[in-house]
């Protein structure tokens, strides 16, 4: 059995780890290879490239790494044409994978998606390629399984794979004294983002909130969850202004937080799960969005919100992000105990629709029923 995968951030290579693990679990001989990064090589899949360099978000943005992803994307094909996989396995990362999805249809080699691209808030378009290209979908959200029916493409709901995978290594108290910090005071998680571009924009703005803070919240203290591949001197004006540098603890940071500030994107899922409070923003640059926001579809942006199908955390995008802003949402939530009681109580719901545990287990199973055929 050969079986390749390509994924092109964080997230994705956190569900290509887990779904690897479970595919050599009941496929022990299989040969797995792709594009990812060290998750995927850590479960035992061979690494043809690596998507560290690559990971951007917006349209101007991503202009800057195209001949990197052109290159390698002929290697991705190369590579299927002369080992001739039994099956390719996307998982999110739409703008690269379609084009990898294209070459690999014309191999002949059948497609599973793993975490749908999020065609129901943007481009829409794109599920002609999924109806065209891809043997059978799955998707990690309840809402999004009726639109591939709807649409007349063979999927399946999965659930979520960090009900499996979000989990803390220790009890608040112990993490926070880990981290030189006080177990019993008001803490505040910042989670900044994955992605360059992305942090270029929230840490400033995390940098400027936190004494905002500070001032009305007495004894208030910050902890940040550094995500994998980018470098300490991104984070370090956060650490100059008082906050804990935490790097590869994300769940511990988030559980052990009365409130997360978060980059919109996998992270608000991860509050979810720790039915912890947050305030989600989100900024890209302003000629990216203007042009951008033609194309969206949808009213809400944090996955918790269109999850609920109502707003239950507060979005603060693009000019709305601020740091007077993002100190106001905090305070309040750390001050008023009926509204922060009601916000856990809707992730809570949230949480509930995630799916159950095995995620991955069953992703790998529909995985391999295709492979087989």
């Amino acid at each position: 059995m050969r079986i390749m995968i390509s994924c092109g951030e964080a997230s994705g290579d956190l569900y290509a780890g887990a779904l690897v693990t479970e595919l050599l679990r009941r496929s022990p001989d299989a040969e797995i290879f792709g594009f990812g990064g060290p998750r995927l090589r850590r479960a035992g899949g061979e690494l043809l490239g690596d998507f560290t360099r690559f990971s951007v978000t917006g349209l101007f943005e991503s202009l800057s790494v195209w001949p990197r992803a052109i290159a390698m994307l002929w290697r991705l094909y190369t590579a299927a044409r002369d080992r001739r996989p039994d099956v390719f396995v996307p998982i999110d990362f739409p703008d690269f994978n379609f084009y990898l999805i294209a070459g690999l249809r014309r191999l002949r080699i059948p497609i599973v998606y793993y975490v749908s691209p999020q065609l129901w808030a943007w481009r829409p378009g794109r599920m002609k390629t999924m109806q065209a290209a891809v043997a059978r979908v799955l998707v990690i959200f309840p809402f999004e399984e009726r639109i591939y029916q709807d649409a007349g493409v063979d999927v399946r709901f999965v659930g979520h794979p960090l009900v499996d995978l979000a989990k803390p290594r220790e009890p608040r108290s112990s993490f926070l004294a880990t981290c030189g910090l006080v177990p019993d005071a008001p803490t505040v998680a910042l989670l900044p983002g994955s992605r360059h571009n992305e942090t270029a924009h929230t840490v400033p703005a995390f940098v400027e909130a936190i004494p905002l803070i500070r001032a009305r919240v007495p004894g208030v203290q910050f902890t940040v969850a550094c995500a994998p591949g980018i470098g300490e001197a991104e984070f370090a004006p956060l650490a100059a202004a008082g906050a804990v540098l935490v790097r590869d603890r994300t769940d511990d940071v988030i559980a052990s937080a009365d409130v997360a500030i978060t980059a919109s994107g996998t992270a608000t899922v991860q509050c979810a799960l720790h039915e912890r409070p947050m305030v989600v923003v989100y900024r890209l640059s302003p000629l990216t969005y203007r042009l951008g926001k033609r194309f969206v579809n949808v009213d809400m942006y944090a996955m918790p919100n269109l999850v609920a199908g109502e707003r239950i955390v507060p979005e603060l995008i693009q000019d709305d992000f601020t740091p007077d802003r993002v100190s106001a949402e905090v305070v309040t939530l750390l001050t008023d105990r009926d509204r922060h009681a009601r916000m856990t109580e809707a992730l809570r719901g949230v949480k509930a629709q995630l799916g159950a545990p095995g995620a991955s287990g069953r992703a790998a199973d529909a995985i391999l029923e295709v492979a087989s055929r």
